[in-house]
């Protein structure tokens, strides 16, 4: 791993030892092998209305043009009308579509890995369609390839394949669990050979939100259900998806699904954790052909249906909240409804945020900006407009359902000096269960 300055002074990392040249080619042979018809036709339709521009928190937020979505595009875009599209041969003839240079993979990696969080903000502004937030990350898979991922992700890539985790090796798993029960006084089961729900976890519940793997338990063992977790298949927020390591998105996946199979789980609950909802719950039918064996589903998404099911009564907390809807479950998941349901259940009055829902502004920490150090700078400016927003609602209580949001928004907490404290969702349930 080598930090590096391109000639024009843009800060990249690289991996391994290959020729500028080679990591040309790696990343050119990635972008045409993903470039498929629904592609092709996205990259063909671009208007360059800008609109994709105003949607963005990078670019609202600094100002600079270079942060425009659509131009994160460049290198794929070129790769396709150079190769791909149907006047490559022209093309290349009259050099309308010069060949994408080393040089140009390198200043790209800060617009594909430190300005972008895959939010898809910017696709619901398209007018013509265009998925950019998608073809980011398909951009990525090149920039895998050709070792040029910022190190902080690689080093989370490589430990995921050593541990089975970025957090924990796999075998220091159960003692995790085992250990967080005992310190909150909560039965937990672990790797049950039988049972109905696997329930799996991200990264920071293994370190500083061990509070939501006893929460978890807390609920279902109320509702008297089936379940476990277990060391074979619990991680679920799958870096190799947001690094473009298509081989390790794989492997993960698989290790959860293939292990709730094993169990005979029918269903798989996934943590408040927004990509882990990406990957598993939309991209997992890419590996088991079209019908996913377990049913796949988010935390959130099971304490609506506890709730609306009458099994898990709540107390009231009788307050004013707003919610920051992370962006993986609510606009690129659709899963909009469920937390306020669950709000409402535990007799909060929602304050809605100037912008909700589906055009709610990201938390600016997701795609794995929040673990990318070098990202720091712009990733706080785009904080501050999630602070405003909060700030103007004037809710008692703030409420996400994703940690990653949560950890994002207590770092740009700790940076302003801001004393909004941030509520997992989960954690607000199993607080106010009703014996």
């Amino acid at each position: 791993m080598t930090a590096q300055i391109t000639t024009s002074g843009i800060p990249f990392d690289a991996q391994g030892q290959a020729e500028e040249s080679r990591r040309r080619d790696l990343a050119m042979q990635a972008f045409v092998r993903d470039i498929a018809m629904t592609n092709a036709v996205q990259l063909e339709a671009c208007v360059r209305c800008g609109l994709c521009a105003g949607a963005c928190h990078f670019f609202v937020t600094t100002g600079d043009p270079k942060y425009t979505p659509i131009r994160k595009l460049r290198p794929l875009e070129q790769a396709y009308h150079r190769h791909v599209g149907p006047f490559a041969p022209l093309f290349r003839l009259l050099g309308i579509a010069p060949r994408v240079t080393a040089e140009e993979l390198e200043q790209w990696q800060e617009l594909i890995f430190d300005s972008c969080t895959l939010c898809g903000r910017c696709t619901l502004a398209c007018p013509m369609g265009i998925d950019i937030a998608d073809l980011v990350k398909q951009s990525r898979h090149g920039m895998f390839a050709a070792g040029l991922i910022p190190d902080r992700l690689e080093l989370m890539d490589r430990t995921t394949k050593l541990w089975g985790s970025p957090a924990t090796p796999a075998e220091d798993f159960a003692d995790i669990i085992r250990e967080t029960g005992e310190e909150r006084g909560v039965a937990m089961n672990i790797d049950k050979e039988r049972a109905d729900y696997l329930v799996t976890v991200a990264p920071a519940e293994l370190t500083e939100h061990t509070k939501a793997l006893s929460d978890a338990a807390k609920v279902l063992n109320k509702m008297g259900y089936n379940w476990t977790y277990h060391s074979k298949g619990f991680e679920a927020s799958n870096i190799g998806y947001l690094n473009g390591d298509i081989e390790l998105q794989e492997k993960m996946t698989r290790q959860m699904i293939d292990t709730a199979v094993k169990i005979g789980a029918h269903t798989l609950i996934l943590p408040e954790c927004g990509h882990a909802y990406g990957a598993a719950r939309w991209e997992s039918a890419r590996w088991y052909g079209e019908k996913v064996p377990v049913r796949v589903i988010h935390m959130t998404e099971f304490l609506d249906e506890a709730v609306a099911s009458g099994k898990l009564k709540l107390k009231q907390i009788n307050q004013t909240a707003s919610l920051h809807d992370p962006c993986q479950l609510v606009r690129r998941g659709g899963v909009l409804a469920a937390p306020r349901n669950v709000m409402k259940a535990l007799g909060l009055d929602l304050k809605e945020l100037a912008d909700a829902g589906a055009v709610g502004w990201c938390c600016g920490g997701g795609g794995g900006v929040v673990s990318n150090k070098r990202a720091d700078p712009i990733r706080y400016r785009a904080f501050e407009l999630k602070r405003r927003q909060v700030e103007d609602a004037n809710a008692e209580r703030f409420v996400t359902a994703c940690g990653q949001c949560r950890i994002t928004l207590n770092l740009g907490a700790n940076k302003y000096k801001w004393d909004k404290k941030v509520d997992s969702l989960l954690e607000l349930v199993a607080d106010n269960l009703i014996d």
